[in-house]
C-alpha cells in the first residue's frame, strides 16, 4: 500500500520541516526565501564562474527528480493508482493551502513545487482518462 504514496510528499514535508521548525534560522516570508537561497556549496564550472546551489535548489531537484517517477507512476493501470490520485489531490490541497494562508510558504521555491504536485495531479487523472478511453474503444469493437 505504501505504493499509493505519493512521491512528492517527501520534498512537501522537507519544506515544512525547514519552514517550520526554523532551520533557515529567520522567520517569515523574507526570512525563509532568503534562507532558502543561502549557499551551501559551490561547484566551479569549466568556465571560471562558481554555481552555488542552496537548500531550496536542491529540495527543487529532489522534487523535479520525483516528478519524473510519478508521471511513470500515473501510466499503471493497477488499482492502486486510483489511490495514489486521490492522494496526490488531498496533497495538493494541502500544499496550496499552506501556499495561500501561512507564512513562509509565499515563496517562489514553494510555488514551484506546488505547481508540480499540480501537474502530477493533472498527469494522473488525464492518463488514467485517456487509456480508460482506449480500453472502451479496444471493448467496443
Amino acid at each position: 500500500m505504501l505504493i499509493a504514496l505519493p512521491l512528492l510528499v517527501i520534498p512537501v514535508v522537507l519544506y515544512n520541516i525547514v519552514v517550520l521548525t526554523g532551520l533557515m534560522g529567520a522567520s517569515g516570508v523574507v526570512g525563509t526565501d532568503s534562507g532558502l537561497r543561502d549557499i551551501l556549496f559551490t561547484i566551479p564550472m569549466a568556465s571560471g564562474a562558481g554555481w552555488s546551489v542552496g537548500v531550496g535548489d536542491m529540495i527543487l531537484f529532489l522534487a523535479l527528480i520525483l516528478l519524473f517517477f510519478e508521471l511513470l507512476k500515473s501510466t499503471s493501470s493497477q488499482k492502486v493508482a486510483i489511490v495514489n490520485h486521490a492522494l496526490s489531490m488531498i496533497l495538493f490541497v494541502v500544499c496550496l493551502v499552506e501556499f495561500l494562508l501561512i507564512k513562509g510558504f509565499a515563496t517562489s521555491t514553494f510555488f514551484l513545487i506546488v505547481t508540480m504536485v499540480m501537474l502530477d495531479v493533472l498527469a494522473g487523472f488525464i492518463v488514467t482518462i485517456i487509456s480508460a478511453r482506449k480500453d472502451l474503444e479496444f471493448g467496443a469493437g
